[in-house]
């Protein structure tokens, strides 16, 4: 289970570096003016483009913490990764099968284990 839990780190972490660089390319889209001529569409344009790409912007980075997390073994982000997974699963094709696997991994008995909370060694010391 180990290499399915770092292989979903790693993935998380790719999609997340792909949605980011994504997510810069609309802000640059918008902020350089490849927009329409028109005056009220390009405001239309410019609000819902930067909503899209800060969604886009966030999930990524959330994914990247993610993916950060898991290759860190840490008990946070298992529950952050199977949010993530349940929200990939409506990027069809390739959030769905990264959604699923993820899924998979992170819901088995032994992932759980492999990641849960360990004790604070240092607080017997406070």
């Amino acid at each position: 289970m180990e290499r399915h839990i770092r292989a979903v780190g790693i993935l998380y972490i790719a999609l997340g570096a792909l949605g980011a660089l994504a997510a810069l390319m609309l802000f640059l889209v918008i902020a350089i003016g490849l927009l329409p001529a028109d005056r009220n569409a390009v405001e239309v344009t410019t609000i819902a483009g930067t909503v899209v790409a800060a969604v886009l912007l966030l999930h990524s980075i959330a994914n990247i913490i993610g993916g950060i997390g898991l290759l860190q073994r840490r008990a946070w982000a298992r529950p952050l990764a199977i949010f993530l997974a349940a929200l990939s699963l409506l990027n069809f094709p390739l959030g769905t099968a990264v959604g699923i696997y993820a899924l998979w991994t992170l819901l088995k008995p032994e992932t759980r284990v492999i990641l849960a909370p360990r004790p604070n060694v240092w607080a017997h010391l406070h």
